[in-house]
């Protein structure tokens, strides 16, 4: 079969079959970690923006490929977590800004769109790294576009694309010493690889395997009609939630188009308003007595894409109330949103200031969409935002430029204990944002944090042999101890990284860890370095059995 065009309906079943692939191999890619814990979360990042793309493309009758591909990216574009999945996000971006306008795109189209989307994914990075997953799409879309000629089609190109991206994969030790330590291949081309083969797979004709379930999958929720009688008052209310696109004929050139008023009136007629922009769409939550008040203004200035609308006394969500009006918030001038995973972490940040707490991780990242929402919630003219997590900065930055309802500076927080010390000793007080995060960075540079968990695999790194099962104590991407004693290999980290130069070690217990362990290892630190105080915070967080911060 020689396919020379490339509609929307195909590149949509294209793109199913690169995110089928990729759920049947996420526990193969998210075990190409280089670190021997099981933090390992590539495979489910990737998968999960990939499926937010496939699924914003679903059900919809977009036969060109310029109109599929857009919604496509649009999706991904809001459901991308982890540093692979924005990558991939940006990938898909830029195939899309090559394709727009398109009917349907020959090989060359195509090939030109791939080549756009290499240039858009390393734009997407402050540093690229090479031996990542940018090596791998740069280098099989270069050799796959070397080798177009007057018979190519897209199934010769694909064969091109895949052999090289393979090819390139297996390189990639040689470009990362980190992954040759490990002796792993780069965990995110990995996941690009086998998006590439389920694409090639649904191009070829072959039957897909299936996709499992995710976080954005709609489920269907039960209601207590019962508690809704024919004589019970609305009280409360009801929650809307729509997704409008708006419409040349009714507001005008597009790019024109001011929302502001449109999100002032949403706040006026209504309250806990959640109002996001992207290019012509906008996303709306919010709670109104009379919500088709709300539904005609709005209908004025496009046309409903999504909707949902329910009665707040019957609506269940454990992890929020929602019956009732929230108080309008008075606008802040600086806000604060940090990411943790760990019931005793995220309330000592929100006891120590910060606004809003994301939900996520190491082994759990949020995507843009949960940053957003974040950012709405705080309600201020500037937002500080603590990712605490290498994998989540370059997504909270994706977030940050995509917010428009406030000026949101990311801090390049890695850890908690960067974090915990900047909320300690945030001070607002001289009103200049420039100022705030100088300071920020600069409280953040003092802080040394360690951490401890079991090592998943045998591996051999930083001069130490260490064993499945055991304990590691490492700081900075780097093994100080291994035991399979859990408090001999804290406190040989703790050595390692001289405790004793410190004033105070915060001893932030996972949910694993036994009560009565913590506090032995309490008191061994404190007779390890006196001159040191220990502090043990119950922090609840999964991976790591010990968080411990120098300060």
């Amino acid at each position: 079969m020689q396919t020379k065009k490339l509609d929307g309906r195909l590149f949509t079943r294209m793109v199913e079959g690169g995110a089928a692939r990729l759920f049947g191999s996420r526990k193969v890619v998210n075990d190409l970690n280089v670190f021997p814990i099981p933090d390992g979360d590539t495979g489910d990042n990737m998968y999960m923006t990939i499926d937010s793309g496939v699924s914003a493309a679903e059900g919809g009758e977009e036969g060109s490929i310029g109109g599929a591909s857009g919604r496509i990216a649009e999706g991904m574009l809001l459901g991308a977590r982890g540093n692979s999945g924005v990558i991939l996000s940006r990938i898909f971006a830029g195939i899309s800004q090559g394709l727009k306008g398109l009917s349907a795109a020959d090989t060359r189209d195509f090939a030109a769109a791939m080549e756009n989307g290499v240039q858009e994914a390393y734009r997407a990075v402050s540093r690229p790294v090479e031996g990542t997953i940018l090596t791998v799409i740069a280098d099989g879309v270069r050799y796959a576009n070397s080798r177009l000629g007057a018979e190519s089609d897209l199934e010769s190109y694909f064969d091109d694309l895949g052999r090289e991206m393979r090819a390139s994969l297996d390189r990639t030790p040689e470009l990362l010493p980190v992954l040759k330590e490990a002796g792993v291949v780069d965990s995110g081309g990995a996941g690009l690889v086998y998006i590439a083969e389920g694409m090639q797979d649904a191009l070829l004709g072959r039957e897909l395997p299936e996709r499992g379930e995710t976080a954005s999958s709609s489920k269907v929720q039960k209601v207590d009609i019962a508690s809704f009688t024919e004589d019970t008052e609305l009280e409360f209310g009801y929650c809307t939630e729509f997704l409008l696109r708006l419409q040349t004929k009714k507001v005008g050139p597009v790019d024109k188009f001011d929302e502001t008023p449109l999100k002032q009136w949403l706040s006026e007629n209504g309250e806990s308003l959640v109002f996001f922009r992207d290019g012509s769409l906008i996303r709306v939550h919010v709670h109104s007595m009379e919500p088709e008040r709300i539904l005609e203004h709005c209908h004025a200035f496009g046309e409903f894409l999504t909707m949902k609308m329910e009665n707040m006394l019957l609506q269940h969500n454990e992890s929020e109330v929602r019956n009732g009006y929230t108080p309008p918030k008075v606008r802040k001038k600086f806000g604060i949103v940090a990411v943790a995973a760990g019931e005793g972490i995220k309330k000592t940040f929100k006891e120590l200031g910060a606004d809003a707490v994301v939900d996520g991780g190491q082994s759990m990242n949020p995507s843009a969409e949960s940053f957003i929402n974040a950012f709405s919630e705080v309600n201020a003219e500037h937002i500080l935002v603590y990712p605490n997590n290498s994998n989540i900065i370059l997504t909270a930055k994706q977030a940050a430029s995509l917010y428009k309802g406030a000026e949101v500076r990311v801090l390049p927080s890695k850890s908690v204990g960067e974090c915990y010390a900047a909320l300690s000793l945030l001070d607002t007080s001289s009103g200049d944002i420039d100022e705030i995060e100088r300071g920020s960075e600069q409280i953040m540079a003092s802080i040394m944090t360690g951490t401890v968990s079991r090592a998943s695999r045998n591996t051999v790194r930083d001069g130490l042999a260490v064993r499945e099962g055991e304990f590691i104590g490492f700081s900075d991407g780097r093994i100080y101890s291994a035991s399979p004693d859990i408090s001999d290999a804290a406190a040989g980290l703790m050595a390692s990284l001289h405790a004793e130069d410190y004033g105070i070690l915060m001893l932030v217990c996972g949910c694993d860890t036994e009560a009565q362990t913590s506090m032995k290892l309490k008191e061994r630190l404190e007779k390890l370095f006196p001159m040191t105080e220990v502090i043990l915070l119950d922090g609840g967080q999964p991976v790591y059995d010990y968080i411990m911060i120098l300060e």
